[in-house]
C-alpha cells in the first residue's frame, strides 16, 4: 500500500481553476505508459514482519528494539536516503535504486530495483533478506515473511506515524460494512508482489488479460496465512478473507481487463468512476476526497476549490489494490506471500507465464471462456478451500498444474535462449510439491503448528524467520 512519491517527499501541488487546465485525456493515459528502454524487467515487494522471537509480537514504532530504530540503523550504515513523513522516518532510499519502507503496523517492505531477468532478481531479493535479517537480529528482533502477522491483532499492533493512515481510517470507518476488514488489512497484512513489464500496446493486451484470469487460480495455489491473532480456525488465507473485505470497488478482480480487447483506455474509464480515497494539499497535509468518481472532480473540483492536478491522478490510481494493479508496470498482487523458501517460485510463475509469449497465450486460451462472475465465485471460496475450490465447472487444482506447466516450459524457453541461468527452472519446484501432494503452503504450516511447532509461537517465529547463513 505504498504511495508514490514516497512520504516526506514534495506532494501534488492543489491548485485552483485558474491555475491548471483540466486533464486531458493523454494526462490521464500517461501514468500507464511505459518509460525508457523496452525491456521485460523483474521487481519484487516483500513484505515483513520485524518480531519478537519468543512471543511473535510485531515490534512498536518507537523505542530501542523499535522498527524506526532498525531504519535509522539502515539509513546511517548503508549510505541511505530517508524518506520521511512530518519529520518521522518511514523508509530508506538505498545507492543501488532499493527501497525499505513501512507499512501501516509496521511491517517492514524491501522494494527491489528492476532488473532483467528472474535470476537476479532472485538472487537481490535473497541478499537484501539475509542482510536485513542480521540487522533485525542486533535488535533482538526476527524478520518474519508470510501472509499475514500471525501472532497480532489489529487492537494490538503499533500504527505508524504516517499522515496518510489516519485519513484512510476514517475513510474506511465511513465506508462501513464493505471496508470492515480494512484495518486488519493496514495493520496486518504481509505478501509478496511481483512487477513485470509491458512493451507495447498489443503487449499490454495480451498480458494484462492473461495476468488478471490466471490470478485467482495463483492466489488459490498459494494460500500461506492459516494463523490469526495466534491461533488456527480451519481457514487457509485470513489475508485472502480479509481482502474481500476492504472496499470491493478498488480491491479484488479488475473486471475491465477480462476483455479480449482490453486497452488502457478502458482502466482509464473505469478508475474515473471510482472515488478518490484522500488528497494532497497545496501544504503537504492530506485530506479526505469528496465521496464521488474522480470524473466528477475533473469538472467540479474538490470542496476547497481546488482542481485535480496529474499529480493528483497518479495519486488516486495508488489508492486501488485490485489483484492486478496497473501503472507503468502490472503489480501482481493476488497470491499470500509464501514461506522463506518459497519466495522465489512466486516470480518465477509470473515470469514463466508472462515473458514467454506462447505461454502467455497458451494460459489466456486455458481460462479465457470463465466469467466474472465465476472468478469472483473463485475468490470468495479460496480463503477456505485453497486448492479445492473451483473455477465455474474446472477444479482449480486442475487450472493450477496447468499454469505450472507453462511457466515452466516458458522458463525453459528462457534458459534456452540466454536469458536466464538453468538453476531458475528450481524455483518451481515448491508449486510441484504442493501439486504432488494435494497440501498447499497453509496445509503444510497447519500440520506443523499441530504438531512439531505444537502451538507454540516460538516454534513458529524459528521455523519461519529469515536466518542469515
Amino acid at each position: 500500500m505504498t504511495e508514490p512519491p514516497p512520504a516526506g517527499r514534495p506532494g501534488p501541488r492543489a491548485a485552483g481553476p485558474a491555475d491548471v487546465p483540466a486533464l486531458g485525456r493523454e494526462d490521464l493515459r500517461t501514468p500507464f505508459a511505459r518509460t525508457g528502454a523496452p525491456l521485460e524487467r523483474v521487481g519484487l515487494e516483500i513484505e515483513n514482519g520485524l518480531v519478537d522471537p519468543e512471543t511473535g509480537r510485531a515490534a512498536r514504532y518507537e523505542g530501542p528494539r523499535g522498527v524506526r530504530a532498525v531504519l535509522a540503523t539502515a539509513l546511517a550504515e548503508w549510505d541511505g536516503e530517508p524518506q520521511t513523513d512530518t519529520g518521522r522516518l518511514t523508509g530508506v532510499t538505498l545507492p543501488d535504486g532499493s527501497q525499505l519502507s513501512l507499512e501501516h503496523g509496521g511491517q517492514l517492505e524491501y522494494s527491489s530495483a528492476p532488473v532483467v531477468g528472474l535470476g537476479r532478481a532472485v538472487t537481490d531479493a535473497e541478499t537484501a533478506l539475509r542482510r536485513l535479517a542480521v540487522l533485525a537480529d542486533r535488535f533482538g528482533l526476527a524478520l518474519l515473511p508470510g501472509a499475514q502477522l500471525p501472532f497480532e491483532r489489529p487492537d494490538t499492533v503499533s500504527w505508524v506515524p504516517m499522515s496518510r493512515g489516519a485519513v484512510m481510517r476514517d475513510y474506511f470507518a465511513r465506508t462501513g460494512e464493505p471496508a470492515a476488514r480494512a484495518t486488519t488489512i493496514m495493520s496486518m497484512s504481509l505478501s509478496t508482489q511481483v512487477h513485470l513489464d509491458h512493451l507495447s500496446a498489443a503487449d499490454f493486451t495480451r498480458k494484462l488479460r492473461m495476468l488478471v484470469a490466471a490470478a485467482p487460480v495463483v492466489a488459490a495455489l498459494l494460500v500461506n496465512s492459516p494463523i490469526a491473532g495466534g491461533r488456527s480456525n480451519g481457514m487457509l488465507s485470513h489475508r485472502s478473507y480479509n481482502w474481500l473485505r476492504m472496499d470491493p470497488r478498488r480491491c479484488g478482480l479488475l473486471r475491465p481487463a477480462l476483455r479480449p480487447d482490453v486497452s488502457v483506455d478502458d482502466l482509464v474509464d473505469w478508475a474515473l468512476r471510482l472515488p478518490m480515497i484522500y488528497y494532497r494539499t497545496a501544504d503537504g497535509r492530506y485530506r479526505l476526497a469528496p465521496d464521488r468518481p474522480f470524473a466528477d472532480l475533473l469538472t467540479s473540483g474538490f470542496d476547497d476549490g481546488t482542481t485535480p492536478t496529474p499529480a493528483h491522478w497518479a495519486a488516486h490510481l495508488s489508492q486501488i489494490w485490485t489483484d492486478v494493479r496497473v501503472r507503468r508496470t502490472f503489480e501482481l498482487r493476488s497470491a499470500d506471500g509464501p514461506p522463506h523458501h518459497g519466495i522465489p517460485a512466486l516470480p518465477a510463475l509470473w515470469v514463466g507465464l508472462g515473458y514467454h509469449p506462447p505461454s502467455c497465450q497458451a494460459a489466456w486460451q486455458l481460462l479465457r471462456h470463465h466469467t466474472a462472475g465465476e472468478y469472483q465465485a473463485l475468490l470468495d471460496a479460496l480463503p477456505s478451500e485453497g486448492l479445492r475450490a473451483r473455477l465455474g465447472d474446472s477444479p482449480v487444482g486442475e487450472l493450477a498444474a496447468e499454469l505450472l506447466r507453462l511457466a515452466r516450459a516458458g522458463l525453459t524457453a528462457r534458459v534456452r535462449t540466454g536469458l536466464e541461468p538453468p538453476e531458475v527452472l528450481a524455483h518451481l519446484d515448491p508449486l510441484d510439491e504442493i501439486l504432488a501432494t494435494g497440501r498447499t503452503f497453509a496445509e503444510q504450516c497447519l500440520a506443523r503448528w499441530e504438531g512439531d511447532l505444537r502451538g507454540d509461537p516460538r516454534r513458529y517465529v524459528a521455523a519461519y524467520r529469515v536466518r542469515a547463513r
